[in-house]
């Protein structure tokens, strides 16, 4: 597969890396384009690749495009690919937050499929969560070449457009809510007597272990709960507060507000 990648930022390093590493595609046929030097300079450093500042030369390098770049950037990135790719059939694969496949096909020539995806942070630790639907033109071979380049950074789940604001509420801004519980814990932790520092880490390997056993032993959240969870022991007061508190049906607001804000971004 030869790949191009439009926007070599933190993300599309992050991508590229983890498809080299998982051996999706090897670092002689990707070839990167920003507009930035030092972005350029950054990604052939980190992945071993071939990069430029001449977008069409990548466009005419590439079976598939990766399309990194800012939404606002989107319209002038894609009129270099209908130039150069008119006739010849290449996938585009775009991360573009808010950038729906109606806007991104209106866009294009009607040979180049389009597949849109939204990758989170954690995969820059190769631990990302990301969300892809297919365009119209797109084939089930598009999709799994999707996977695989998501799949080498973290976890990759297909689903029907209209769920990409949902996946943007839930795994695409759940970092951050995890962040706050993390640093909650880490004040619990420092407010009993533990230092700073101590505190952080502890409170961060407990979040990554409990998530890594619903992943790994596929049990759901609830059961795992009541494992930890005795009789009248610790585990059990800790989690009246948190109902008291609130805190569920606070993470469920949370998705749901930035749900609809994605929504609202996307129009």
């Amino acid at each position: 597969m030869k790949l191009g990648v439009i926007g070599c930022g933190k993300m599309g390093t992050a991508l590229i890396q983890g498809a080299i590493r998982a051996g999706v595609v090897s670092a002689s046929d990707v070839i990167g384009c920003d507009l930035y030097e030092k972005s350029r300079e950054a990604f052939a450093g980190a992945t071993g690749s071939r990069v430029t500042a001449d977008m069409d030369a990548v466009v005419a390098a590439s079976e598939v495009i990766l399309l990194c770049t800012k939404p606002h950037d989107v319209p002038a990135a894609l009129a270099n690919a209908v130039v150069v790719a008119a006739g010849e059939n290449r996938l585009v694969i775009s991360i573009a937050a808010g950038v729906t496949l109606a806007a991104l096909e209106a866009l294009t020539a009607e040979n180049l499929r389009i597949v849109r995806a939204m990758p989170n942070t954690p995969a820059l630790v190769g631990h990302g969560a990301a969300g892809f639907c297919l365009g119209a033109r797109a084939n089930p071979a598009d999709a799994a070449t999707a996977q695989s380049l998501l799949a080498a950074v973290g976890l990759a789940v297909e689903v029907p457009e209209r769920l990409m604001d949902a996946v943007t509420g839930l795994s695409g801004s759940g970092p951050a809510y995890i962040y706050v519980v993390i640093d909650a814990l880490a004040d619990g932790g420092v407010r009993a007597g533990i230092p700073r520092a101590d505190a952080v880490r502890l409170a961060a390997q407990t979040v990554m272990g409990a998530a890594a056993m619903v992943l790994e032993t596929g049990e759901h959240p609830a059961v795992l709960k009541d494992m930890v969870t005795s009789p009248g022991g610790t585990t059990i007061a800790g989690l009246a507060v948190l109902e008291r508190q609130g805190l569920r049906s606070a993470l469920i607001e949370a998705v749901g507000a930035a749900t609809q804000r994605a929504a609202e971004l996307g129009k």
